[in-house]
């Protein structure tokens, strides 16, 4: 079965958000490293010690750590730069200390330069909520980064090199890696290839490298733009065992114009979607991503406020138990305990 988890991010003391997640029975996180490192000087966020650190404040909070979504430096890597073996070096680094704690899932992307893009954080939603969204032609106009373009060609010759010095690692210490689509999917952004960005692209990085630790987040809202038919994304890609992670959301438009939605309120058949994952038989984590920013709340976050989280977990926990009812019934007529 699915696990519903929220990423936290790791703080001195638990906030407002780590509480109400409890209390929403989330018991899976996905974790980020701490920005210090004043308790272990000379350590790097994802070397060994702070990473105990972090994976223990979560196992006293009654979380369990399932996946990291942050990522050492990695653009000279991606560009295939001097200093990208270094760099590579500390992946290397982050994998095996993710081994020797138990972290399964290693959530990262392949995003030269920039990461998510949008070109508007305000856009008025239901009931005079706040969600994002993106125009290309808006995007266009800041014209080329300072690092100048990148070709698809290239990142793909980057990205073989990578995964050929990290996938061994992977597989020795048992972490997957889950590549995030680009966002949005769309390429070329500001001169730069993006080459996560298409179901016949997903399939290439896959058979670029067939290892049992070469898979996929997938991103629902990317996905969305990528294909008309969502549900039949999932049953390709599970049914290779390849999705390791999920991104639990909804946009509405096209690659070049769209915006985010409520998770009742977007286009995709989400319950079939939820249906997919059970017939595929993904038991891994899922999350929800960028939700709305409501009523009382600073939108300072952009996607990440708080109430706009607690109604995605409530939408999708109702989501699982409609696709997994015969399930949850069956465990709770035996008194199993169900791990959700």
């Amino acid at each position: 079965m699915i696990k519903i988890a929220e990423v936290l991010p790791p703080q001195a003391a638990h906030t407002a958000l780590w509480s109400l997640m409890q209390q929403a029975g989330v018991q899976h996180a996905v974790g980020t490293f701490y920005a210090d490192d004043t308790l272990f000087p000379g350590e790097k966020p994802w070397h060994y010690l702070p990473l105990l650190r972090l994976k223990d404040q979560y196992r006293r909070a009654g979380f369990v750590l399932d996946v990291l979504e942050a990522r050492p430096p990695l653009n000279r890597a991606k560009r295939g730069q001097d200093g990208r073996d270094d760099e590579i070096a500390e992946v290397v680094v982050l994998l095996e200390s993710m081994g020797r704690l138990g972290i399964k899932t290693w959530c990262y992307e392949w995003m030269t330069d920039m990461n998510w893009l949008r070109t508007a954080t305000a856009i008025p939603s239901r009931g005079g909520s706040f969600v994002s969204g993106y125009e290309h032609d808006k995007m266009e106009l800041a014209g080329p980064t300072a690092e100048g373009p990148v070709s698809a060609e290239l990142l793909w010759e980057t990205l073989e090199y990578f995964l050929g010095k990290v996938l061994p690692v992977a597989e020795r210490v048992g972490v997957q890696l889950a590549m995030h689509p680009d966002d949005p999917p769309l390429s070329p952004i500001r001169g730069i290839a993006r080459i996560m960005s298409s179901l016949e692209n997903y399939q290439r990085l896959l058979d670029l490298h067939p290892s049992p630790m070469n898979g996929i987040t997938l991103c629902q809202g990317n996905f969305g733009l990528m294909t008309e038919d969502l549900p039949a994304a999932i049953r390709h890609f599970g049914r290779q065992g390849k999705v390791f992670f999920v991104h639990f959301r909804d946009v509405q438009g096209t690659k070049t114009s769209f915006r985010e939605t409520w998770h009742d309120a977007g286009p995709t058949d989400l319950y079939e979607c939820m249906r997919a994952y059970r017939e595929v038989g993904f038991d891994g984590v899922l999350r929800p991503d960028h939700v709305p920013t409501l009523d009382s709340e600073p939108n300072d976050r952009p996607g990440y406020a708080v109430l706009g989280r607690l109604f995605a977990v409530g939408y999708i926990r109702g989501l699982q138990e409609g696709a997994y009812h015969d399930e949850l019934v069956a465990a709770a007529a035996s008194g199993a305990s169900v791990d959700r």
